[in-house]
């Protein structure tokens, strides 16, 4: 397992082991010691997985409030997609900040995004599939929206008319938005 530092602190892009033959290959997408040895203590306690039939698909920006908000470990096991956090942390020296990185099913990178992050991704390609661990359940009561391309954050997608659910066209932007993230340093 590698990690590897991205320009917010906190947001991980890991890297497994991947051992090949003439008959495929064998990676371990998780293995709790060996995230402990890397710096990650975090228990997951919920796995997710979505599909999205077409290129240009986008889903996000979402985050759960506290004392709901998660930790997610994502990777994109089919295709490939441009995967986005965001900080919302009020008072961290990167807030409204956010840092892209290229999942696929090819690169197998996985990307770690800390409690106070927006999280979102764009298919790439066709027929893409996402799997990630939370660790915090899914609540309704506390699920939030940020509006893809709120100026504020000024996200750069590569598209400007991307595939969208009705709740996230319908987001609001973060300044109408009742994040409750709090910086601790």
């Amino acid at each position: 397992m590698k990690k590897e530092n991205t320009s917010l602190d906190g947001v991980y892009i890991i890297t497994p082991q991947v051992f090949g033959d003439h008959r495929g290959w064998f990676t371990e997408t998780y293995n709790a010691e060996k995230f402990k040895e890397i710096g990650i203590d975090t228990v997951f306690v919920q796995d997710n997985h979505s599909y999205s039939a077409q290129k240009g698909t986008l889903r996000g920006l979402h985050f759960q409030n506290a004392p709901m908000a998660q930790t997610k470990l994502l990777r994109c096991i089919r295709g490939k997609i441009l995967d986005v956090a965001v900080d919302l942390r009020k008072g961290s020296p990167n807030y409204k900040k956010w840092v892209a990185v290229e999942l696929s099913e090819e690169n197998k990178k996985m990307i770690y995004i800390p409690k106070g992050f927006a999280h979102g991704f764009l298919t790439l390609s066709e027929d893409v599939e996402v799997q990630y661990k939370v660790d915090n359940f899914y609540s309704r009561e506390h699920d939030r929206s940020v509006h893809f391309n709120d100026p504020e954050i000024g996200v750069d997608w590569g598209t400007d008319s991307p595939i969208l659910s009705d709740k996230d066209l319908n987001a609001p932007n973060l300044k109408d938005c009742d994040v409750n993230f709090v910086f601790e340093d």
